[in-house]
């Protein structure tokens, strides 16, 4: 069995979309995209050490799998030691296209049968499981029950609309706290495992 991972940077009020410019992703006329890059010098060595160090294979959305795929397969271990994971790791690509080149490699499309396609994933043996970013594909892991791990980067910001990490659909569940810490600038970090599923609500 392998298991899946979520690595999010969101802003205080949920919104995880674009944090790293504002051209990575202005769907619905999102205009504050680049919040959380005043805060990467602090919060990348923290990432790197507590959710890229280990082995992993990533799942991403096509848009995501776009925008790393234009910069990382040109950084070298020695200008940024995340590039030896993200460029050696399996790509799982979930898109709706089942034509074009998936040039960042190793990388496998996922386009028919995907809820099914990731739970086969994670059944089978191999590494953690990781998703960056993705965030139309993490409300279709979440409403079917498929995270084990949540692995957070809160940043001091308010953006007051965009993307959130937890929109409707899904599945009530507690989490437990497994670790915790922030950096100088005001980032905390939280990640969560899977707890048991909350009781429906009485009537």
């Amino acid at each position: 069995m392998r298991e899946l991972a979520i690595l999010s940077f969101v802003t205080l009020d949920g919104v995880m979309q674009s944090p790293t410019s504002p051209e990575e992703d202005s769907s619905g006329g999102f205009t504050g995209g680049g919040w959380g890059a005043p805060y990467w010098e602090q919060v990348m060595p923290q990432v790197y050490a507590e959710a890229m160090s280990e082995p992993y294979d990533l799942l991403f959305g096509r848009k995501t799998y776009e925008v790393f795929s234009g910069h990382w397969p040109n950084v070298s271990p020695d200008e940024d030691p995340v590039s030896a994971r993200l460029n050696g790791g399996h790509k799982y690509v979930v898109t709706r296209s089942a034509e074009g080149p998936l040039a960042w490699g190793p990388a496998t499309r996922m386009s028919e049968d995907v809820v099914g396609e990731i739970a086969r994933l994670k059944a089978g043996d191999g590494p953690l499981i990781q998703v960056h970013g993705s965030a139309e594909l993490i409300q279709t892991l979440l409403a079917h029950d498929l995270i084990d791990e949540y692995r957070l980067w809160t940043f001091p910001v308010v953006v007051g609309g965009g993307k959130r990490l937890f929109a409707d659909g899904a599945v009530p569940r507690n989490l437990e706290l497994v670790r915790i810490g922030s950096t100088e600038n005001g980032v905390v970090m939280s990640i969560y495992r899977r707890g048991e599923r909350s009781p429906a609500p009485m009537a």
